[in-house]
Order: C-alpha cells, then sequence, then structure tokens
C-alpha cells in the first residue's frame, strides 16, 4: 500500500471529529468531551462563541462558525463529525448537506431508529438538559414527527446539574447529580408506563447511563452509543477467526 500525504494535514487516525461548545465545565470520563471515554482516538475543536445558552436559545446565527470549525476538522482527516449538544440539531441538515463526509451532530437522531425497534405502543423517555427547550421544531429538525410517542423530563429545576452544565460553576460532584437523572428517569416511568427506552439528548449525560439502566432495567442510549456506531460504519474491522 502506498500512502499520500494531505497538505496541511498535522495528524492522523482520528475517524470521528467532535464539535464542542464554547464552555467551561468538568468533562469526566464518560463525558463527549473527554476523549478517555472513547476506545478509539477522536478529534476535538471548539466552536469559538458557541455558549450553552446559545444552544439551548437555538441561536442560528452561530451556523458560520460551526461551519468553519466543521470544515477544519474535515481538513484534518476525520471521517464523520458530530457534536456535544443536543441542541446541535438545529444545525443537522444544513451543515450534512454541506459537508463531504457524514454529520451526526445530536443525540436526538437516534429517536426515530429507537421508536421504530420498540413496536406500535412503545414509547422513549427523554432525558434532557432543558425540557422547556426542546420543542416539535428541534425534534423535526433530526426526522422526529410522532412526538406523541415521546415523554421528555428536563433536568433545568435539578440544582446541582443547573449549577455545573448551565451555570458553568467550575465543579461537579457526580454522586448528586447521578441522584438527580435517576430520579428524573423515575418521574419519567411513573408519567408513563409505555415508556419502553430512555434517550440522553445531553452530551454531559453519559457518565449517569449505566446508574440509569439499573434503577429502570431497560435500554439506554445517549451521544457516546450513536458516536459507537457511526465510528463501526466508518471504520470496519477485518473478522479474523474459524469454521
Amino acid at each position: 500500500m502506498i500512502y499520500h500525504a494531505k497538505k496541511g494535514q498535522t495528524s492522523s487516525g482520528e475517524a470521528i471529529g467532535i464539535l464542542l461548545l464554547d464552555t467551561s465545565v468538568p468533562f469526566i470520563p464518560g463525558d463527549v468531551a473527554n476523549a478517555t471515554t472513547y476506545p478509539f482516538p477522536v478529534r476535538f475543536r471548539k466552536v469559538e462563541g458557541f455558549t450553552v445558552a446559545r444552544a439551548i436559545g437555538k441561536d442560528p446565527s452561530i451556523y458560520d462558525g460551526l461551519h468553519k470549525a466543521a470544515c477544519e476538522l474535515v481538513d484534518q482527516g476525520v471521517r464523520a463529525i458530530t457534536g456535544d449538544c443536543g441542541f446541535m440539531a438545529l444545525h443537522q441538515k444544513r451543515l450534512a448537506r454541506e459537508l463531504p463526509v457524514p454529520v451526526f451532530l445530536s443525540s436526538l437522531l437516534q429517536i426515530p431508529f429507537i421508536l421504530s425497534i420498540l413496536g406500535e405502543s412503545g414509547k422513549v423517555g427523554v432525558i434532557t438538559a432543558d425540557g422547556r427547550s426542546l420543542d416539535e421544531a428541534l425534534l423535526a429538525a433530526v426526522g422526529v414527527t410522532d412526538v406523541d410517542r415521546l415523554v421528555i423530563q428536563g433536568l433545568e429545576e435539578q440544582s446541582n446539574f443547573y449549577r455545573f452544565a448551565i451555570q458553568e460553576s467550575g465543579t461537579l460532584d457526580p454522586t448528586k447529580v447521578e441522584a438527580e437523572v435517576v430520579a428524573a428517569g423515575r418521574c419519567l416511568m411513573a408519567a408513563d408506563d409505555s415508556v419502553k427506552a430512555l434517550l440522553l439528548e445531553c452530551s454531559l449525560l453519559p457518565p449517569y447511563a449505566s446508574a440509569l439502566q439499573r434503577a429502570l432495567q431497560m435500554p439506554v442510549f445517549d451521544y457516546i452509543s450513536m458516536i459507537n456506531f457511526v465510528f463501526s460504519a466508518v471504520v470496519k474491522q477485518p473478522y479474523e477467526g474459524f469454521i
């Protein structure tokens, strides 16, 4: 095999590019923005000025900065691009249309797939950073039209999550946040017993997915399940064995 250098590329072997909000929170293992979360190399790129407030507020003016950062990741050789905020869904269709690699900005993209494996009566419980902002328009941006099959529970009133994730206090007690996430899951289940699977919208929530699954005994999807899935598609592994 003959290898050819790509002009301007400074490193290789990072198949997944991750666009990050311009935020300051502790990125613990399991978080989308923590490189030790993955069993493969990833490349990060912060989108300057793309704050939490602008993400939750669904500010369309950030698109040019998002596009520029995504193009830089493509230039560095990534094979697919994701993000670290479910509310990036607003920009999914346009960015996917304008880039030469697959784009999967929001964990919410998994909802149509999850619904399709649950049967017609099953619902998806969505735990989100802000239930007030997760509206039908945002869901439509990722192909979700049957909103009646969603049960949404926001964390905006959970004090520990709110302080570290939204107010960006700079400190995080994962034990307390885990308790809030599990409580949100229990509340969601109490509201509708048709929920058969859970989706964590926020990129800060995968560290608590295991505890949530232990508590509620059902499938839990999050950003990491999506990223691992796409990686397995853009980097196929050969099979070895015998028959």
